[in-house]
């Protein structure tokens, strides 16, 4: 879908996968690929409830919440795609973006330094299990990192349990605690200049950790295949085939282990232990009646959370500490953004081109630029999960009406703004005044505008606690 529509041709639509090819997707592969439709910008991606769901809530002792959810008989849809599996080969998402799509084939023969099997995108045992499998009883070359990042205890617990760990550790592969890991940049940073081939849902350039990183995204078949030949593989051609596994038939993780969830007033005396990089969320203010921002940067088309907020060591150590990590904000698009910002009075603005904000959901993003003063996105078209972010956090996404002011639209022109919070309310276009008079829609609901005003959810959510009490 990556190949075909790109990073923006999901957006504002709502993706639904139907017909025979689903038979063989279990329910964690089917997590797969919805969690690729933010990738695509899809506002959400829809599966059926069927017999797999059924057989994954089973598998976890609640088959009694199970009800089949399937689209009505002969319902249409405003666009529809096919895909004939039978035809389809292995891909590869070359760097550096998800919609660098090509065959594995036609990249194959190229040497890797990396490969590397975890994160979100691989939720289940069955994608290690695989990896497992295909390098059972051999070994990567010395000069290839293969890591492994089992995506959760349960899923680690599995592999040993099964013996497919030590399958793994046999092989030369590098197991490192669960979590989210090098697909963030927070270890398993590649080298400079060496190919890197990660089942992780981005490649944007510097997520890994590495500034001048080389990131492909595959399989999990893919990625085993590569390391054993230090070259980018296609699975296909391996001697022995790629086995079909199933999911275990139930999770090996006891959780009466962690105990049951407090209650509510034993919870409310739990005192929280902050260390000194550990401060709460900044206070924000409610959007003012009138507004005069200085536009501090303009950028193009498919800015990524990742350009606005990087990802790596060096920046997310300070995650809990919005105060800090706000030095970064911006820093791949302009290093003097937060210096800039911090000096602007009274707030600012930012511009931008198409699919404004795509990537990763990381509310950081938001929050970051929120507490630098920024009050005001004016772009072409936002990617949702980024839109809805910045309205949590108080800041006014806006869309051009005429996007010809784009073109005329420059880097410290004013952008000024009256009666603001009237003018939202009453849902007509923004007029912002600037050399002429720019005009802007919103599009928000009537509860998003009321966050907005309020600057941000937190004080919203305050608000109505105050008002109910």
């Amino acid at each position: 879908m990556l190949r075909r529509h790109g990073v923006t041709g999901g957006v504002g639509k709502v993706i639904e996968y139907f017909g025979p090819g689903l038979d063989a997707l279990s329910a964690m592969d089917r997590h797969v690929i919805a969690n690729m439709g933010a990738e695509l910008g899809a506002t959400t991606t829809v599966f059926p409830s069927d017999r797999k769901t059924r057989r994954f809530l089973e598998a976890s002792d609640r088959a009694r919440d199970w009800q089949e959810i399937v689209a009505d008989n002969a319902c249409s849809y405003d666009e529809e795609d096919s895909i004939d599996l039978s035809k389809l080969e292995p891909l590869i998402a070359t760097p550096s973006s998800p919609g660098n799509v090509v065959g594995v084939s036609e990249v194959a023969g190229q040497p890797i330094y990396q490969a590397y099997i975890g994160s979100s995108a691989n939720p289940g045992w069955r994608d290690f299990a695989v990896a497992a499998e295909i390098v059972r009883g051999s070994h990567v070359p010395a000069d290839v990192s293969f890591d492994i990042n089992p995506t959760s205890r349960d899923t680690l617990e599995a592999l040993v349990v099964d013996g497919r760990l030590g399958a793994l550790l046999a092989a030369g592969a590098r197991i490192h605690q669960t979590g989210c890991n090098g697909c963030i940049g927070m270890g398993q940073a590649p080298a400079v200049g060496r190919n890197s081939l990660r089942t992780t849902p981005r490649n944007f350039p510097g997520r890994s950790g590495t500034e001048e990183d080389s990131v492909f995204l595959c399989s999990p078949e893919t990625a085993a295949a590569s390391a054993l030949a230090g070259r980018i593989t296609d699975p296909r051609t391996l001697t022995k085939s790629c086995p079909e596994l199933y999911n275990p038939v139930r999770p090996t993780l006891n959780m009466k282990l962690f105990g049951a969830p407090l209650a509510a007033e034993q919870a409310r005396t739990v005192q929280l232990v902050k260390g000194p990089n550990i401060r709460s969320l900044p206070d924000f203010d409610p959007l003012p009646d009138q507004l005069e921002l200085r536009v501090l940067l303009k950028m193009g088309d498919d800015v990524s959370t990742d350009e606005i907020l990087p990802a790596g060591a060096r920046v997310l150590p300070y995650r809990s500490n919005i105060q800090r990590i706000g030095d970064f904000a911006f820093e791949r698009i302009d290093r003097g953004y937060a210096e800039r910002a911090r000096a602007a009075r009274g707030g600012h603005s930012v511009v931008a081109g198409r699919n404004y904000g795509q990537g990763s959901s990381r509310e950081h993003a938001a929050a970051a630029p929120r507490n630098l003063d920024l009050r005001v996105v004016l772009a072409k078209s936002f990617a949702r999960i980024h839109r809805q972010n910045l309205v949590n956090y108080g800041i006014l996404p806006l869309t051009f009406v005429n996007e010809a002011d784009y073109d005329r639209l420059q880097k410290d022109d004013v952008l000024r703004a009256d009666n603001l919070r009237r003018v939202l309310k009453s849902g007509e276009d923004i007029t912002l005044d600037c050399r002429w008079a720019v005009r802007a829609r919103h599009g928000l609901t009537a509860l998003q505008i009321d966050v907005i005003l309020a600057g941000g959810l937190i004080n919203w959510r305050r608000n109505e606690s105050q008002a109910a009490a």
